[in-house]
């Protein structure tokens, strides 16, 4: 059984459209949720979006919830009770990483402590073109920024081609060193639109970070 790590974003959208063409569309949708919040780390979408998104793409969304702010060794426990318990047919889980080594690293590691392998659709694709690519053909909101990163730019605003432009030389097009995240709402794997509104913007606790309210 096949499992594909969900975060509601671009990369793992095109990790699922890249399984599907190539004949191993996953069993389930997989996603590690602060618990205590209800939202996605990072992205900060919520729950029931999540829920929306895999209802569009037809597929069974799994939660593993994890204290916020919890350390590693608290994730990882986490996971390692997932894998025996609701995700124990589970034998592979995929990842829209792109090139971060010392990310894929430790995926590697923790799906090999818990016997699994782990899985890179994606892996060694030219950013640029991919970025393009999924701005000309899916419908996507930049969910959050980071200021540190991209000082400029606000989120709440669609990821198209002239958000790709206004990105500086030095920022990854795909935002695979965190500079940007995203929310899919809809697009060719989509059966419906995601329906969702914005509802202002919000900073992160140490002001690093300028996320979009998302409301359903």
């Amino acid at each position: 059984m096949l499992a594909l790590s969900w975060s509601g974003g671009k990369d793992s959208t095109l990790a699922l459209e890249a399984l599907t063409r190539s004949g191993r569309r996953p069993d389930l949708l997989l996603s590690t949720i602060d618990g205590e919040r209800e939202v996605m780390p990072h992205h900060e979408t919520p729950v029931p979006l999540l829920r929306r998104q895999a209802e569009s793409l037809d597929l069974p969304l799994v939660l593993i919830e994890i204290p916020s702010r919890a350390a590693n060794e608290t994730y990882e426990a986490r996971m390692r009770e997932a894998f025996a318990g609701p995700l124990a047919e589970v034998t592979e889980v995929a990842f829209g990483d792109l090139f971060l080594d010392d990310l894929r690293s430790y995926r590697e590691a923790r799906m090999a402590e818990v016997g699994r392998a782990a899985g890179f659709p994606l892996w060694g694709r030219e950013t640029a073109g991919l970025a393009d690519d999924f701005a000309a053909r899916f419908d996507a909101t930049i969910c959050s920024i980071d200021r540190d990163q991209l000082p400029d730019h606000q989120p709440a605003v669609p990821l198209d081609e002239a958000f790709l432009r206004s990105l500086p030389e030095a920022a990854d097009p795909c935002g695979e060193n965190g500079e940007f995240h995203t929310f899919v709402h809809d697009g060719p794997l989509f059966e419906h639109p995601v329906e969702f509104e914005i509802g202002g913007t919000v900073e992160s606790d140490d002001g690093r970070f300028l996320h979009a309210v998302m409301e359903w």
